[in-house]
């Protein structure tokens, strides 16, 4: 798979031009990994493609290289040290056997004189390509500066949030045992009452605490039925009892044991104080889980964020999808059906995890839009013939005019309304994937459906002369 460079940035030279520069310089051939320079060498020439590719990359702090660019045969390199005076910042290494073309400095004045027009492709893609590396930079430092905010955060967040949760669970055991204990001194039931009273009591709260959700219809036949059957009985305020009965489990059958025994006053009493106990104990449990929501976000962020992770580590892409979706989840719940075609026995990829989760974020956070909040989502992961992974998310969407389709990765192009779009995010999710993780991504749209399809190399390195 050839990664996609930018013309802007990345242009090629012609084959008379490169025929006519051979005067110029020496050939040299490249072992495939065989590097034609690193990080502070002394580099005098430009070195053009002639045949293989050079890839260019970057140093993390954590010993891995990062991949900045590729160039191909008419791609050229080397020049910000000639005209510059600096060392270069990067490394470049061949992607298979290569061969360049060696200008040295000296030789590059003589092109100048000779054919200005030569020297001019030279000249402006420097330009371009520093204007660009420090484009990338102040990206890179305000991602580093947001993952550090995150970090800081979602540690300040943990802490409170893992203690209201603790203290939510003992606040519901106490609950539930003082209730056991005023029930132990109710003169108006008898010791077997009591008993009977109270083992109910414990399997309805924990029924609750399992939390099953009932489909609502099925939910509304339960709480009439229920309502009705307690009305039947002499309880006061049936209909706002029934609802918090059904939650935890109980029907009229169950019930029904339990009024065997008990009648009139004493049949409501008995419910009134379950119901109660039942209520302060939801009431505790939702406390707990809504804290423990918190914890989730949190743990989320993190795993988001790849907060205190080397930039290039082994990911698991249906860890990161999930967590976007985790993310994402106030955008999802207004009415969108998210389906998951997932292929469980996808290796881990060699990747940036944390700046693929902002092509997953982008991806979704558009599908999303495009439906209106409204819609069917689907995620599919799969696996290809030649060692990558393919990550697609459809939408049920308008879909992209054909006119347009062509145009989703342009810089700054958007088609959103006026302000509700940069027109960034695309372009962010083609360098991301094509330029960091030497992959491609692929749209295809028609009214209803909407493909956005992403090819990741499992181990870009070995694929790029790793």
């Amino acid at each position: 798979m050839r990664e996609p460079n930018d013309p802007a940035i990345s242009p090629t030279l012609t084959d008379e031009q490169i025929s006519w520069l051979s005067a110029y310089g020496t050939q040299r051939e490249l072992k495939n990994g065989e590097y034609l320079f690193k990080e502070n060498d002394l580099v005098n020439s430009f070195y053009v493609v002639l045949e293989g590719r050079i890839r260019i990359l970057r140093a993390d702090n954590h010993g891995s290289e990062e991949a900045i660019t590729t160039h191909e045969p008419g791609g050229f390199t080397g020049q910000l040290v000639v005209l510059a005076g600096k060392r270069p910042a990067a490394r470049a290494r061949a992607a298979g056997p290569s061969r360049v073309l060696e200008i040295t400095a000296d030789d590059f004045r003589r092109v100048s004189a000779a054919n200005p027009e030569v020297a001019d492709v030279f000249v402006s893609t420097t330009s371009r390509r520093v204007r660009q590396t420090q484009a990338w930079m102040r990206q890179t430092e305000k991602l580093a500066a947001l993952g550090k905010l995150s970090a800081g955060l979602a540690h300040e967040l943990n802490n409170p949030a893992s203690a209201a949760r603790r203290a939510a669970d003992a606040l519901r055991k106490a609950i539930l045992r003082s209730q056991e204990e005023a029930l132990q001194n109710d003169g108006r039931f008898s010791p077997d009452q009591k008993e009977a009273l109270a083992a109910l009591q414990r399997e309805a709260a924990g029924a609750q605490s399992d939390g099953v959700t009932l489909d609502p219809l099925e939910q509304s036949d339960r709480e009439d039925e229920l309502a009705i059957w307690l009305g039947d009985r002499g309880v006061e305020e049936a209909w706002e009892l029934a609802p918090t009965l059904v939650d935890a489990g109980l029907n009229a059958e169950r019930l029904e044991e339990l009024a065997g025994g008990m009648e009139g006053e004493q049949l409501a009493g008995a419910l009134g104080w379950l119901g109660t106990t039942l209520e302060l104990a939801g009431l505790a449990g939702e406390v707990e889980k809504s804290t423990g929501r918190i914890s989730e976000l949190v743990g989320a962020m993190k795993k988001y964020s790849y907060m205190d992770k080397a930039p290039l580590r082994e990911v698991d892409l249906h860890e990161g999808l999930e967590n976007t979706l985790t993310i994402l989840g106030h955008k999802l719940k207004k009415g969108v059906e998210v389906v998951r075609d997932y292929d469980r026995g996808l290796p881990p990829i060699r990747a940036h995890g944390g700046e693929l989760n902002q092509v997953w974020t982008n991806l979704i956070d558009n599908a999303i839009d495009a439906m209106d909040g409204e819609g069917r989502l689907e995620i599919k992961t799969s696996r290809d013939g030649e060692g990558c992974v393919v990550v697609e998310i459809t939408d049920s969407g308008s879909g992209i005019p054909k006119e347009l389709r062509n145009r989703v990765f342009e810089p700054f192009f958007t088609t959103k309304g006026v302000g509700e779009g940069t027109g960034l995010g695309l372009d962010i999710v083609r360098r991301i994937v094509a330029r960091r993780h030497g992959g491609d991504i692929r749209v295809d749209s028609e009214p209803g459906r909407t493909r956005f399809q992403v090819r990741l190399p499992i181990n870009p390195e070995q694929r790029n002369g790793g």
